[in-house]
C-alpha cells in the first residue's frame, strides 16, 4: 500500500469534512433545503472575496467558464480591452476576448516578470476608450503575483473601464480585497483555495461592472449574469446546479471562516517560504522573480542534466507525490509544487523528501537532507 500526496496547484486536496458533506443524500435544488445552502455559499464567498458591495454569482463550470462570463457580460463586439499577459492564463483571457470579436491591446510580459502597473497607466492614456483592463493576480503557470491593488487605483480613474481580475489561484492564498482595491470583477474556481473538487466557479460583480453589463451586446445565455442575479434574490440558481459541490462549498467556507482569512493567507505565505528555501538549499533555482512571488505554487527550474518529465513521473509513480510540470515553452524545463488550499507543514516536508530521493536517483548531486532541513528551519521561524 502507498499513501499518495497531491501537490499540484489544482486540483488540490479536499478535507474529509468536505468530502463527507458531498456524500450526503441528494436533495432537490428547488427546495428550502437547497436555498439555505445557496445563502451559506454566497455569504461565505463574500467573506473570502472580501466584499460587501459586489454581488457574488456561482456557476457550475471550471474557472474558464468564469473567464468567459466576464467577457460576454462586460463587453460588445469591437470594444477595446487591455489584457496583461505574463503566463498561460493571461493568454487564455486574450484568446477568449479575441474569440468574441474584441479589439485587444496586449501588454505582454515574460513569464518570469510581474506586470508593471505603470505600463497599464500608459496604455490607458494611449487608449482612453478602452472598456476593460484584464489581469491575472496569481499566475498558476509561473507562480508570479501581480499587483492588482495598484492597478485598481489606476483603473478607478476611468469610469467606463472595468477591471477584471483572474484570481482563480489567488483567492484563499493571497490577499485580494475586492472592495478596498476597486476590483470590479474577481473570479475563482472550486479546485483551488476553496478546497473542493473541480466543477464550480464564482465571480464578483461591482456596480461599475453592472453598468458595463447594461451596455454589453455580446451573446450570452448560460453565463448571463442577470439570470443568476434574479435567481439569487430567491436563493436559487437559473439552471440545475452542482448540488453536491454546493453542499461541499458551504462546508469548505465554514472551515475557512473558522481558521480566519488572515490566518489562511499567513499559512500559505509560511508554506511557500518553506518550499522556496528547501528548493534553494538543494541548489535549485526558483522560477518566479523575488519581487513577484505568490503563495499558491512554487515553480523551480529543472537542473541541467536532469529529465524534467522523468522527475515528475518518478515522484508520482514511485514515491506517490504528484507535482506539476511546466506548461507550453516550459514543459520539461520547470516543475511546479502546489501549496494552495488544504495543505500543512508536513505536506511540504514529505514533498521535499520525495524530491530529494528523485533527484538523487536521477544523478543530481546535493547534500542529502539539506532541503528538508532548510524547510524545517523556515517553518519553525514562522510559527
Amino acid at each position: 500500500m502507498r499513501k499518495n500526496y497531491l501537490m499540484t496547484p489544482g486540483p488540490t486536496p479536499v478535507p474529509s469534512e468536505v468530502l463527507l458533506a458531498q456524500a450526503r443524500p441528494m436533495i432537490h435544488h428547488r427546495t428550502p433545503d437547497f436555498e439555505a445552502v445557496v445563502r451559506e455559499c454566497v455569504d461565505g464567498l463574500k467573506y473570502v472575496f472580501q466584499t460587501k458591495d459586489s454581488d457574488v454569482l456561482i456557476f457550475a463550470s471550471s474557472g474558464t467558464g468564469a473567464m468567459e462570463s466576464a467577457i460576454v457580460n462586460c463587453f460588445s463586439a469591437g470594444d477595446e480591452v487591455i489584457i496583461c499577459f505574463n503566463g498561460k492564463f493571461g493568454q487564455r483571457m486574450q484568446l477568449i476576448a479575441q474569440a468574441y470579436g474584441l479589439k485587444v491591446c496586449v501588454l505582454e510580459f515574460g513569464w518570469q516578470t510581474a506586470v508593471d502597473p505603470a505600463a497599464i497607466a500608459r496604455a490607458l492614456k494611449e487608449h482612453p476608450d478602452a472598456r476593460g483592463v484584464i489581469i491575472t493576480q496569481s499566475e498558476t503557470s509561473s507562480g508570479v503575483l501581480n499587483d492588482v491593488q495598484t492597478v485598481g487605483r489606476i483603473v478607478a480613474d476611468y469610469p467606463d473601464c472595468v477591471l477584471i481580475v483572474d484570481s482563480i489561484t489567488g483567492i484563499g492564498a493571497v490577499d485580494c480585497k475586492t472592495d478596498a482595491w476597486g476590483l470590479d470583477v474577481v473570479m475563482t474556481g472550486s479546485q483551488k483555495g476553496l478546497m473542493l473538487p473541480p466543477g464550480l466557479a464564482a465571480v464578483t460583480v461591482s456596480s461599475k461592472a453592472w453598468r458595463a453589463y447594461e451596455r454589453s451586446t455580446l451573446p450570452k445565455f448560460y453565463f448571463d449574469w442577470k439570470k443568476y442575479l434574479k435567481n439569487l434574490e430567491k436563493d436559487t440558481t437559473p439552471f440545475t446546479p452542482a448540488v453536491s459541490l454546493m453542499i461541499g462549498l458551504a462546508e469548505s467556507l465554514k472551515l475557512m471562516r473558522e481558521e480566519g482569512l488572515e490566518n489562511i493567507i499567513a499559512r500559505h505565505a509560511r508554506l511557500a517560504e518553506a518550499t522556496r528555501r528547501g528548493c534553494e538549499a538543494l541548489g535549485l533555482e526558483l522560477f518566479a522573480p523575488a519581487e513577484g512571488r505568490g503563495n499558491a505554487v512554487t515553480p523551480v527550474w529543472v537542473p541541467a542534466g536532469v529529465d524534467g518529465k522523468k522527475l515528475v513521473s518518478i515522484m508520482k509513480n514511485k514515491h506517490g507525490v504528484t507535482i506539476a510540470g511546466g506548461q507550453d515553452d516550459y514543459t520539461g524545463r520547470i516543475i511546479r509544487i502546489g501549496h494552495l488550499g488544504y495543505f500543512g507543514d508536513f505536506d511540504i516536508i514529505t514533498t521535499l523528501a520525495a524530491l530529494e530521493m528523485t533527484l538523487s536517483e536521477l544523478g543530481y548531486e546535493f547534500e542529502p537532507g539539506s532541503g528538508i532541513k532548510a524547510a524545517e528551519a523556515a517553518l519553525m521561524e514562522r510559527e
